[in-house]
């Protein structure tokens, strides 16, 4: 290894103990790296800070801004009213449908949704217990549901993390978001289906004090909207996500079209600027900018494509494209669950599984696809976030949380890879 090599790797490793340790603003220590990078020499400013006008990043920051408009329309009370009226029906066939009007709905805020999930989380909390079908047997499904959206045209988050680890490992030849959102799809097929084989695996307890006499009655006092500005909002979220998709075609101007409609909800008051700066800089925004400097520092160095190598020679060059895409995404999910950092875990292997696969001759499309969206599909260890809410909210014992979660990750893990062989052929 060359001192270029030991130092920013030494970067990569300070950056991701600084966000486990739980000591530093979520944001704030791929800023640190950045700097770090500038004055070790391996980068200049240029180079450090290059995500900061990565088009991805523009993009995705853009939207932020339109999802928090989205969020304040009463789509998301249409779920909740879905969802009461349900619970209080009981029954396995409310249960299955339960899971689909969660997973739809999640089709809006789109995968990892802080907001959704504790508002779903939240909705169920306050529900009493009632036999025909117990609040802890809707906790852990429809907890994990809110990050498996039914119809994931919303998949900007994502998708712009996998090109700019594949843009950084110089692969150039774009990537489809249909096909893309059909892998997401397919991970939601795996989801449901043990969500509704589970179902008698699932323990039957109160997670509230309430009587099995209490009828549920929840409202939400929501600060309603003028219609004009509800359907504003909404149409604005369909030409960003359309404007999206349409990438391959529109160029570059698919990366401002979230920032325009952004810019559109706060000229009609949906969003005042404070909301659109928090989001046009949030957290998750810093860290993708940030990480692409420490990204491309270790690419420039040669460290990522030393490390491939030795991965593909240890593997073998008979190793089977599925199974290699599969350790990967293992290690990658596994990461994120035990450290609680989905994006750092995904910039550290992501790279790794990307030259391991060009080092094999194969194409890196599907590896960085299943490794990217892995990173949030972990979920098996109640570490951080919602794993930890859900066991804590429907206070379940470990083994009984284990007994759900376990096999759900192997079976979603399996689903992903399998997905995203058949969208982006290997060879």
């Amino acid at each position: 290894m060359t001192m270029h090599m030991i130092l920013a790797l030494g970067i990569l490793v300070l950056m991701i103990v600084m966000i486990m340790s739980d000591k530093f603003a979520f944001g704030a220590p791929p800023i640190m790296a950045c700097l770090l990078l500038v004055v070790t020499g391996l980068s200049t400013v240029q180079e450090a800070f290059a995500g900061f006008v990565n088009p991805s990043v523009i993009m995705i920051a853009g939207f932020m801004v339109v999802m928090a408009g989205l969020m304040k329309t009463s789509l998301i009370g249409k779920v909740q009213s879905s969802m009461l009226a349900l619970v209080n029906r009981g029954g396995y066939k409310s249960y299955a449908l339960l899971l689909v009007v969660v997973m739809l709905g999640a089709s809006l805020p789109g995968s990892g949704s802080t907001g959704y999930y504790v508002l779903i989380l939240s909705l169920i909390s306050t529900i009493p217990y009632n036999k025909k079908m117990p609040t802890s047997k809707l906790m852990m499904p429809l907890g994990f549901a809110t990050n498996h959206p039914l119809i994931p045209f919303n998949v900007a988050l994502f998708y712009g993390v996998t090109i700019s680890v594949l843009e950084t490992a110089g692969y150039n030849d774009g990537l489809s978001m249909t096909k893309f959102a059909v892998v997401n799809f397919i991970l939601a097929l795996g989801f449901l289906l043990w969500s509704l084989v589970a179902y008698r695996l699932l323990p039957d307890h109160p997670i509230t004090e309430a009587s099995v006499e209490d009828e549920v009655a929840v409202t939400t006092e929501v600060e309603a909207m003028p219609a004009w500005k509800e359907y504003c909002t909404i149409a604005a979220f369909t030409v960003s996500v359309v404007g999206m998709m349409l990438m391959n075609v529109l160029g570059n101007a698919s990366y401002v079209i979230p920032g325009l409609t952004g810019a559109f909800l706060l000229i009609i008051n949906v969003l005042d600027f404070k909301e659109v700066r928090d989001n046009m800089g949030a957290p998750v925004i810093l860290m993708m900018a940030g990480v692409i400097g420490v990204a491309d520092a270790l690419a420039n160095s040669g460290f990522t494509a030393m490390i491939g190598e030795v991965v593909a020679n240890t593997m073998g060059t008979n190793i089977n494209p599925f199974i290699l895409i599969f350790i990967f995404a293992l290690l990658t999910s596994t990461c994120a669950t035990f450290t609680g950092s989905n994006m750092g875990a995904v910039y550290i292997f992501a790279p790794i599984a990307i030259a391991t696969s060009v080092s094999l001759g194969l194409n890196p499309a599907a590896a960085a696809t299943a490794v990217v969206i892995s990173g949030w599909n972990g979920g098996y260890m109640p570490v951080d976030g919602m794993p930890a809410m859900i066991l804590g909210m429907g206070k379940y014992k470990l083994p009984e949380f284990w007994l759900f979660t376990v096999p759900m990750y192997l079976i979603r893990i399996f689903a992903l890879c399998v997905g995203a062989m058949i969208m982006f052929p290997v060879s």
